[in-house]
């Protein structure tokens, strides 16, 4: 008979480190889900929160394929009559790359406390800089496709 093993939430967390301007938004936030999730870990626990903290740098570099910038739209509604917002994809990160990349994490969490508190452990910063070396982040890998397009 098999034992289950389950991830102990209180022995803690690392921290992973990833450039943004290196990466697509797509797989940058599935990369950054998974992390903060946990399923890169062996222990994977669904209902517990065992995954890595991740810090974002150059958020305001992050690429994008084909006319997204001009045709893909976040839509925000201020719960008012007449308050639907659009704003395309190529504004929100010239405005708010912030915004962007943890609009993109926050929609492939679970949409519970749990996902709540995974969101935290996200930090992302607009340029180079952080103020998180005392957590001596690992860098964090980002699988990149065999195809490429236009190949």
């Amino acid at each position: 008979m098999s034992k289950t093993t389950l991830a102990d939430p209180r022995k803690g967390f690392d921290w992973q480190i990833v450039d943004a301007s290196e990466h697509r938004l797509g797989r940058l936030a599935v990369a950054i889900a998974e992390t903060l999730m946990g399923k890169r870990k062996p222990e994977y626990t669904p209902h517990l929160l065992c995954g890595d903290g991740v810090i974002v740098i150059n958020a305001a570099k992050v690429q994008t394929t084909g006319m997204k910038h001009e045709r893909r739209k976040y839509t925000f509604y201020s719960g008012y009559v007449g308050g639907l917002k659009e704003i395309p994809l190529g504004e929100l990160r010239d405005q708010n790359p912030v915004k962007l990349i943890t609009l993109a994490v926050r929609r492939m969490l679970p949409k519970n406390r749990l996902g709540r508190e995974m969101l935290r452990r996200l930090k992302v910063y607009e340029g180079p800089e952080h103020p998180h070396r005392a957590q001596n982040p690992k860098p964090l890998v980002v699988v990149q496709p065999r195809w490429q397009p236009g190949n």
